[in-house]
C-alpha cells in the first residue's frame, strides 16, 4: 500500500545508487546513503516506513536498462519531490533535455519560466533529491564547463560522457 516507502541500493558501473520510491513513483535517488536521501523527503514521506527491498519494481530494470545503454528508459520513470513553483518548473524542464544535449543553467532558468533566476536554477539543480531521472547532470555552465554536481563531478562526467554529450 502507498502507507509504506520501497528503498533499495543499486549496483551501476559507476558505483551504488540509492534509491527511495512510494510504489512506482520515484521519490529519492543518489549516489549517497539511503539516510541522506530520507532527509529530503517530504515529512509526509518521512513519517511512512521504508522497507528495504532487493530490486523496486519497474524503476530498478529502467534504470539498469540505462546504463547498460537504452538511454530513455528513464524518461519512463515517474517522479515526485518536494520543492517551491520554480523547481518544480526547473525540474520538469531537465527531464525535457534529451540524453546527449546538455543546456545550460542560463537557458534552463528560461525553459522554466524565470530567465533572471539563474542561480535559482542552480539551486534546484543541486537541490534536487532524483540524481539521473531528474536528469540535473545534463545541466552545464555556459560555455561549456561542467559547473557542479552534487555527488562529486566524476559522476557527472561519467553520465555525460555515457549520453555522448562528452567525447
Amino acid at each position: 500500500s502507498s502507507r509504506l516507502l520501497l528503498r533499495t541500493t543499486q549496483n551501476t558501473p559507476i558505483g551504488a545508487l540509492s534509491i527511495i520510491s512510494r510504489e512506482h513513483i520515484l521519490l529519492a535517488a543518489g549516489f549517497t546513503s539511503i539516510e541522506a536521501l530520507v532527509d529530503g523527503l517530504s515529512s509526509t514521506d518521512q513519517s511512512l516506513e521504508i522497507k528495504k527491498v532487493n530490486n523496486i519494481p519497474i524503476i530498478s530494470d529502467l534504470i539498469d536498462d540505462y546504463f547498460d545503454g537504452d538511454l530513455q528508459a528513464i524518461d519512463g520513470i515517474k517522479v515526485d519531490q518536494p520543492g517551491e513553483k520554480f523547481s518544480q518548473a526547473a525540474w520538469k524542464s531537465m527531464r525535457k533535455i534529451a540524453p546527449g544535449k546538455t543546456l545550460s543553467y542560463a537557458d534552463l532558468a528560461k525553459r522554466s519560466g524565470s530567465p533572471d533566476a539563474v542561480r535559482a536554477a542552480g539551486s534546484a539543480c543541486a537541490r534536487n533529491l532524483i540524481a539521473l531521472v531528474v536528469p540535473c547532470h545534463r545541466v552545464v555552465k555556459t560555455g561549456g564547463a561542467l559547473g557542479n554536481y552534487a555527488y562529486g563531478l566524476k559522476y557527472k562526467e561519467w553520465l555525460l560522457r555515457h549520453e555522448g554529450a562528452l567525447q
